[in-house]
């Protein structure tokens, strides 16, 4: 850590975080490494990220000394992250000035802070175009600027409340906090970074190691389970089907009694079922793949989990033997489909205005296989077309591929 700069420290949520008011999930390791971090070191500060100096999952002095004493605080509370809301009023009740409040431009305000001054900014949900990101980078670092500058009250304590004085730390006791952070060898971001470089390889064995460390070290944090357990079951190692069983049981410690109420959960949960009904022809896996996928599908509107409840729905009517049980699978997977390609009806449009990246490349191959579900090969054929175009790892292709594959078998017959 570079003692020369002055430490901005940032608060916020990591990996993939659902917002229960809007339906939407979001990478905020984008937003962090898009808008933040670059904000942050263009305006001369040592940026330090709060699961960077996590060692047990919980507040230690380190993370007390720096809401306290950091020069800057940028606080995300996108998604409403309750590490993060409860680190902000830390803050608030510690400093009265240069903190800066942000937060994905969608979704509903806490009414605690909705007095508060707050930047905005636009999430894709797998990533931030670059528009945007180019835009907020100099906007923050504009905001930065003015709030430090001017040292304005920020705080609503020290803002309601005159003439009252912010605890302090020893100078002595924060510069040794903050050197025994300088020494440690390995941060919860640096394992996370590495593991998610090991998982673009397809080093699924060496990701699912990392994530698990990852987990051991903040056990608080599901994004690290279920990114365990999906390099477990996307690894095959022993075999694919002890891998899919190590895989269920790491999910499963987050919902023990086997129910969640969270998309990622439930979506990874409904792929590992769906894997072991390909894998052993067991109609019981079939069965409780559609049930987390229709259970994710209901509370996030998600494209992605709704295509696979629908192709389930399709397997499922492959192998029943009651034909009006038969025709109610094929009516719920056509509705399902339907319904999917309402939620991307501007997908389109976003392609023509240039935009790209994961959710709108894979949103394009939910489409295409949506049309071809629903016989309408014209379209079908356009979004495909255009997926490709934007494909680039062979990996892509081939599941794109073989996903379509299987719904002209199921479709079609």
């Amino acid at each position: 850590m570079a003692k020369s700069k002055k430490i901005c420290f940032v608060i916020m949520g990591f990996g993939k975080k659902t917002d229960y008011s809007t339906g939407k999930t979001l990478d905020l390791d984008k937003t962090y490494k898009n808008i933040i971090q670059p904000a942050v070191e263009s305006s001369g500060y040592q940026c330090v990220r709060a699961d960077e100096i996590q060692d047990a999952g919980l507040i230690d002095k380190s993370m007390y000394a720096l809401l306290m004493q950091a020069d800057l605080v940028v606080a995300d509370i996108s998604t409403f992250n309750p590490n993060a809301i409860y680190e902000l009023g830390i803050r608030h009740g510690v400093r009265p000035y240069s903190t800066i409040v942000i937060k994905e431009e969608e979704g509903k305000i806490p009414f605690d802070l909705d007095h508060t001054r707050i930047f905005h900014y636009k999430h894709l949900g797998e990533d931030i175009g670059a528009d945007e990101a180019e835009r907020c980078q100099k906007a923050l670092a504009e905001t930065i600027k003015r709030v430090t500058k001017n040292s304005m009250i920020d705080s609503p304590l020290y803002d309601f409340i005159k003439d009252i004085n912010p605890p302090q730390i020893p100078p002595a006791e924060y510069k040794k906090i903050i050197g025994d952070l300088a020494d440690r060898e390995t941060h919860i971001f640096a394992i996370v970074e590495k593991a998610k470089d090991h998982m673009l390889d397809d080093e699924f064995v060496e990701a699912s190691k990392l994530w698990e460390k990852a987990a051991e070290t903040v056990p608080s944090e599901d994004y690290f389970l279920q990114q365990q357990a999906l390099s477990i079951y996307k690894s095959k190692m022993p075999s694919e089907a002890t891998a899919l069983a190590d895989a269920l049981r790491v999910i499963e410690k987050l919902a023990p009694d086997g129910e969640s109420n969270d998309p990622e959960t439930l979506g990874l949960t409904g792929a590992i079922y769906k894997r072991m009904w390909l894998a052993n022809s067991d109609i019981e896996c079939l069965k409780r793949a559609i049930k987390y996928y229709e259970k994710g599908f209901q509370i996030r509107n998600d494209y992605y989990t709704g295509e696979n409840y629908a192709l389930c729905l399709d397997m499922m009517s492959a192998v029943e033997e009651d034909d009006d049980e038969k025709t109610y699978y094929l009516i719920a997977a056509k509705k399902a489909r339907k319904q999917i390609i309402k939620i991307l009806e501007d997908v389109e449009d976003q392609v023509e205005g240039g935009s790209g990246g994961v959710e709108i490349k894979w949103a394009l191959a939910t489409l295409s296989n949506c049309y071809f579900g629903l016989g309408d090969d014209e379209k079908g054929e356009k979004f495909e077309a255009l997926f490709l175009a934007l494909a680039e790892a062979k990996w892509e292709k081939d599941t794109f591929k073989d996903n379509k594959e299987k719904l002209i078998e199921l479709t079609r017959s």
